[in-house]
């Protein structure tokens, strides 16, 4: 399968979800699949959900169209495709009706099974300076638990207009790249596909949203996304292929593993939803919904760089051996990202934050030393009291309080 290919299974994908969202937002309002505004949640109003019932029929109708399956790649795609649908079924129950965790995980492996019963299976990894290394039968429970943590990385992810959708669709376009460069053409053009999928529902979106992904369409990226990596990236031969998984969704994964952390610090369930991710910190440091998803594009958009960069610049030989013009461009871009990811999570959230309360203190105490200041700022942090903080300072602004 070509470039030109891929193209076109984007832009049917992109047409059809685009057509196919408001259709299912009004099914959703009439079954009452609706989600309603909550008190850890950024919407106002109530919103109609399975957005993600249209990004599977825009998946499937680009799919039978555009799809080359093959006598080779048939039952992979095919089961990829299964999986895709059971996830999103049993994610628009849960969006209608709440399934329990439990039940919600079951449903995420039953959906994993589908896809690495038909052989999107990673069964050796080639790791730097060790080589190859067969995982036996471990490889079958491996990939199925890396595709239920995908989908539940993506789910976590989705709790802000157009969040999820566009960094799904960057990640999925940077895998496009990818796969084509590994001479996996029918990955790289899922990948496409599913880009076109989310973009077209990002229409209705992006905010303020008419319509929200819901569980079914968060799920259903994430599958889609997991099972890309391992056919256009962790299956190959390739001796970063398991890095390029890792970086090009790093911002969820890194959203959802300081959010599991701390629940885990306080001692709460991992799975209970609270509002400590990335999106609802920036909320709460003033940012609009459009500026804070502007700027984890941004991030997403240098990571998947970064690892498009990975592949195709030459900075080692075929002996592993450094090339010192390459090496210097890679560290030199790496340096970059590491200081884009530096400033979106230590300047913007913590000393911005920092600010805040230090200009609230010296109102309320005008001989607060930076000691004290420091001290406050890591209680607030620790429990995410952002909002009382930026209630009071915003009262004392308007002259309400002295």
């Amino acid at each position: 399968m070509t470039e030109g290919d891929a193209l076109l299974a984007f832009l049917v994908a992109f047409a059809v979800a685009a057509l196919l969202t408001p259709l299912t937002a009004r099914f959703a309002r009439l079954v009452g699949a609706v989600d309603k505004p909550k008190d850890r949640g950024l919407s106002r109003e109530e919103t109609p959900l399975l957005g993600g019932i249209a990004m599977l029929g825009a998946v499937l109708v680009a799919s039978a169209l555009l799809l080359d399956f093959g006598p080779i790649l048939d039952e992979r795609l095919k089961g990829i495709l299964l999986g895709a649908s059971i996830i999103a079924l049993i994610g628009a129950v849960d969006d209608r009706f709440e399934l329990p965790p439990a039940a919600k995980l079951g449903g995420q492996i039953l959906a994993a099974y589908f896809p690495v019963q038909a052989g999107v299976e990673v069964s050796n990894i080639t790791l730097p300076l060790v080589g190859a290394q067969d995982l036996g039968d471990a490889g079958t429970v491996l990939t199925i638990a890396g595709l239920v943590v995908v989908m539940n990385v993506v789910n976590l992810s989705d709790g802000i207009d157009g969040l999820a959708a566009g960094v799904c669709a960057i990640s999925a376009i940077t895998f496009t790249i990818i796969a084509f460069d590994l001479n996996r053409g029918h990955a790289a053009v899922l990948a496409a596909i599913t880009a076109g999928a989310a973009l077209g529902f990002l229409v209705h979106n992006f905010h303020p949203a008419s319509v929200f992904m819901g569980d079914c369409g968060s799920n259903l990226l994430g599958l889609l996304l997991g099972s890309i990596a391992i056919e256009g990236a962790v299956k190959t031969q390739a001796v970063l292929a398991l890095v390029f998984p890792l970086v090009v969704l790093a911002v969820p994964f890194v959203d959802t593993t300081f959010v599991v952390l701390k629940r885990l610090k306080y001692k709460r369930k991992p799975w209970e939803a609270d509002a400590n991710h990335f999106h609802h910190r920036f909320s709460r440091i003033g940012f609009s919904q459009r500026r804070t998803v502007v700027y984890l594009y941004a991030w997403t958009l240098l990571l998947g760089g970064f690892a498009v960069a990975l592949r195709f610049v030459r900075y080692s030989d075929d002996s592993g051996n450094l090339l010192l013009p390459g090496s210097l461009a890679m560290g030199a871009l790496a340096l970059v990202v590491l200081a884009g990811s530096v400033y979106l999570v230590y300047v913007l959230e913590i000393l911005k934050f920092r600010r805040l309360d230090a200009r609230r203190l010296r109102r309320a105490r005008p001989g607060v030393t930076a000691a004290e200041i420091d001290a406050d700022v890591e209680v607030r942090l620790g429990t995410g009291e952002f909002e009382a903080v930026r209630r009071e300072t915003e009262d004392v602004a308007r002259g309400q309080l002295p």
